[in-house]
C-alpha cells in the first residue's frame, strides 16, 4: 500500500486544488491531507476567506481524500511522514526544492499547478468587485447629496 500526503491552506476550493488531489489520489492506495491550520496560515502571512473547521470539512468532503489532518508549524512534515508511514510528499511545483531535506525518508514530488486558476486571483477579483461596489455607492451618495442640496435651494 501507498500513502501519498500532501499540505495545503486550500482556502476557496477550486478545480485547481480538486485536480492536483486527484492527481495524488492516482500515486497511491490513501491519500492524506495536511490542512494548513488559522494559527499556522497567520504565521505564514496569510490570511482565509473560510476558517479552519470549514476547509477542513470541505476537504474531508471530497470522496478521494483518506484522511485531513491539522498542519500547525513547518516542521511537522518530517513526523507527519514517521507517524502516517507515507511513502509519498507529494507538493504543487510552485514548493519545488523546499521540502528535499527529508527525501531521505520519503520520495517528495512537485506536480504542476493547473494553469490559469489559483485562489490569489480569485481573491483578486472579489477585491476588485468589492471596490467597484463602494466606488459606486460613493457615487450614488454624491449625487444624492447633490439632490438634496438642489432640493433645499
Amino acid at each position: 500500500m501507498t500513502t501519498v500526503l500532501t499540505y495545503g491552506t486550500f482556502d476557496l476550493l477550486h478545480v485547481g486544488h480538486v485536480r492536483l488531489l486527484r492527481r495524488l489520489k492516482a500515486l497511491g492506495d490513501t491519500l492524506i491531507v495536511g490542512v494548513s491550520t488559522d494559527a499556522f496560515n497567520e504565521l505564514k502571512g496569510k490570511s482565509s476567506i473560510y476558517p479552519f473547521a470549514e476547509r477542513r470539512e470541505i476537504i474531508e468532503a471530497l470522496g478521494f481524500v483518506d484522511q485531513v489532518i491539522a498542519e500547525e508549524h513547518w516542521e511537522q512534515k518530517r513526523d507527519d511522514v514517521q507517524t502516517y508511514n507515507v511513502d509519498i510528499l507529494a507538493m504543487g511545483d510552485d514548493w519545488v526544492g523546499e521540502f528535499d531535506d527529508i527525501a531521505g525518508d520519503v520520495e517528495v514530488i512537485y506536480l504542476p499547478r493547473t494553469e490559469g486558476i489559483s485562489t490569489t486571483d480569485i481573491k483578486t477579483v472579489i477585491s476588485r468587485v468589492e471596490e467597484d461596489k463602494i466606488f459606486a455607492l460613493e457615487q450614488a451618495v454624491s449625487q444624492v447629496g447633490r439632490l438634496v442640496k438642489k432640493l433645499r435651494d
